[in-house]
C-alpha cells in the first residue's frame, strides 16, 4: 500500500512539474506582453507631455499588470528616493529585489540602460529600440511554444509513469 501511495505521489509530482514548466512558458509571453504595451505607453505620453520618469513609470504600471507592474512600481519608488545616481543603478536594485531572471530580466536591464540618460528624441529612440528588442524576444518565445508545452507536459507524464513504474 506504501508503495502505491509512493509510486502515485511520484507521479503526481513529476507531472506537476511538467505542467508548471509549461505555464512558466505561458507566463513568460505574457510578461513579454504586458512589457511592450508598458513599453507603447511610456514612448506616447513622453512623445504627448514629456511626463517626468517616476510618474511615467507609474502611469506605465496603471496600464500593465503582473511583474511589469510590480517592476514599475517598485523603480519609480526608488527613482522618487533618488538614491542612486542613475536610473540604471535603480533599474539593478529593483531586478534584484524582485529577483526576476529570463527574458525579462534582460529586456528590463535594457531599458534601464536607455532611461533617462538622453534628451527627448534619445529617450523616445530608446524606447522604440526597447520595443523592437522586447518584439523579437516575444517571437522567439513564440516559435514552437505549443509544441514545447505539450513536449514538457508529456515529458512530465512519462517521467511520472515511468519513475512510479521503477518503484513498484
Amino acid at each position: 500500500m506504501v508503495r502505491i501511495l509512493g509510486a502515485c505521489c511520484i507521479a503526481a509530482g513529476c507531472t506537476g512539474f511538467g505542467f508548471s514548466m509549461a505555464a512558466a512558458s505561458r507566463r513568460e509571453e505574457a510578461e513579454l506582453r504586458r512589457l511592450m504595451g508598458a513599453l507603447e505607453y511610456m514612448s506616447c505620453e513622453l512623445s504627448y507631455r514629456m511626463t517626468p520618469l517616476p510618474a511615467l513609470c507609474r502611469g506605465a504600471a496603471e496600464e500593465s499588470g503582473g511583474l511589469v507592474r510590480e517592476f514599475l512600481v517598485e523603480l519609480a519608488r526608488e527613482l522618487e528616493k533618488q538614491t542612486a545616481p542613475e536610473v540604471r543603478f535603480c533599474v539593478w536594485e529593483v531586478l534584484q529585489r524582485l529577483q526576476l531572471s529570463g527574458v525579462l530580466e534582460r529586456q528590463l536591464r535594457e531599458l534601464g540602460a536607455t532611461l533617462g540618460r538622453f534628451d527627448l528624441p534619445g529617450q523616445l529612440r530608446g524606447l522604440e529600440s526597447a520595443l523592437r528588442s522586447a518584439e523579437e524576444a516575444l517571437r522567439s518565445v513564440r516559435d514552437g511554444a505549443p509544441e514545447r508545452r505539450r513536449s514538457y507536459q508529456t515529458l512530465g507524464l512519462c517521467a511520472g509513469a515511468a519513475m512510479a513504474i521503477l518503484f513498484l
